[in-house]
């Protein structure tokens, strides 16, 4: 049971006592006299000699085992899940629109109490919360925590090109949203009924396994009929992110997602890189290279100094430069569709994040730990998301946006 370095369970000290009950019973007859019954629980677990003493003599000494809370060993994650933004975000705004005092502490406690299951300093919150787009503000008499201009700014623009889409409880577009994800092939509940006396024993692999990575696409009438491409990662490291290429999503986009897709759609999407890759005829933006943008502002005969550094040059293209222009934009615009992007650290917004998980939760039901189940499984999954499910989803999303709306609204006076 290779139990170096590792915390005993109370089912694995019981079942070391009862294996060295039973060799000091069975120790008169049995071939193996020459071995002592410590040596022989040793060769049946695979755990040390010492440890088996040291369990014995605390039963021994009549000490009862009771579970103890896992160790976590070195220090905590430096990087704080995803998956907390939501609830951040909530906490947040609630705490500025009652005027509350907030600080990260409070938050920390907060993210505690909603069962987060990770373990975080107050520096690693910190990082996040400036990571997605908050920051430390004055208010009239104490601090508050709120979000950064340019996230905000990001989400009214967003907003309102959606409320502009809207007739009714339909729309004047059909909606589309699209997304990546991937699912691995050691992808598994880790629950499990079993005789309490026994205790759980869950044959599982260690680590991941390979990984799928996975692009789909939803509409209110279920999945894009012919739009789900998988393919199996090369890496074993990173996000689905690392696999992703414009070609290989640009190819996607074309020849599988916008043949199958309503006439003059509204596409949903994303800010990942290999969705913005600028047109050859764009306006450079701040990322990119100082020479490019050095270039573009000369084509446009505005007056440089030779000596200007490139954070001159970029105050300069932000009074002068339009709005990006993207290729998939183009692309899409070919067709007479109109693509959109959510605000950054938003993924309350994009209902197809919910349709991955329905998908996930299914696949770790019934997860055998081979690729060739994986691949059944997968298939069935996504039968479980129905049109049903997605129209439900994006009306949820909708009361979101509605709520974000007002708020902004409120928290602006």
């Amino acid at each position: 049971m290779g139990t170096q370095g590792k915390s005993l369970t109370v089912e694995e000290k019981e079942t070391i006592v009862t294996l060295k009950k039973y060799f000091d019973r069975i120790k008169d007859d049995d071939h193996e006299q020459s071995n002592p019954s410590v040596q022989r629980v040793v060769n049946a677990l695979g755990c040390g000699i010492a440890t088996v003493k040291r369990v014995m003599a605390d039963h021994n000494r009549g000490v009862i085992f009771t579970q103890q809370e896992k160790i976590h060993k070195g220090r905590p994650p430096r990087i704080l899940s995803e998956s907390l933004q939501a609830i951040t975000r909530e906490y947040i705004r609630e705490a500025n629109r009652t005027g509350a005092h907030l600080t990260l502490e409070m938050l920390s406690e907060q993210l505690g109490d909603k069962k987060s299951g990770q373990e975080f300093s107050i520096r690693t919150l910190g990082r996040a919360l400036d990571r997605w787009g908050f920051m430390v503000g004055r208010g009239t008499r104490t601090q508050r925590l709120k979000e950064k201009d340019h996230v905000v700014l990001a989400r009214q623009r967003y907003l309102r090109l959606k409320r502009k889409n809207r007739k009714g409880k339909g729309t004047i577009r059909p909606e589309v949203y699209l997304d990546e994800s991937y699912i691995n092939k050691n992808h598994s509940n880790d629950f499990v009924w079993y005789f309490e006396e026994d205790g759980p024993w869950i044959q599982k692999p260690t680590g991941k396994g390979e990984r799928l990575i996975i692009i789909n696409a939803i509409t209110k009438d279920g999945w894009v009929p012919n739009a789900k491409l998988t393919f199996k990662s090369s890496r074993k490291t990173g996000d689905y992110h690392g696999q992703m290429n414009e070609a290989l999503f640009t190819k996607w986009f074309k020849n599988m997602l916008m043949p199958n897709i309503p006439a003059k759609s509204l596409i949903i999407m994303d800010n990942a890189s290999y969705h913005n890759v600028l047109s050859t005829s764009s306006a450079p933006t701040t990322t990119c290279k100082k020479e490019k943008i050095r270039s573009w502002l000369e084509q446009q005969n505005i007056p440089l100094k030779e000596d200007c550094l490139k954070v001159e040059l970029i105050d300069i293209l932000n009074k002068f430069s339009p709005s990006p222009t993207y290729r998939l934009d183009e692309i899409a615009a070919e067709q007479d569709h109109k693509i959109i992007r959510t605000p950054p650290y938003h993924p309350e917004l994009q209902p197809i994040e919910i349709c991955w998980g329905i998908v996930k939760n299914q696949i770790a039901r019934n997860c055998d730990f081979t690729m060739e189940n994986l691949i059944v499984q997968l298939k069935d999954a996504f039968d479980n998301v129905t049109s049903k499910t997605c129209m439900g989803l994006i009306k949820k999303i909708r009361e979101v946006e509605d709520k974000f709306w007002r708020e902004d609204a409120l928290l602006d006076n």
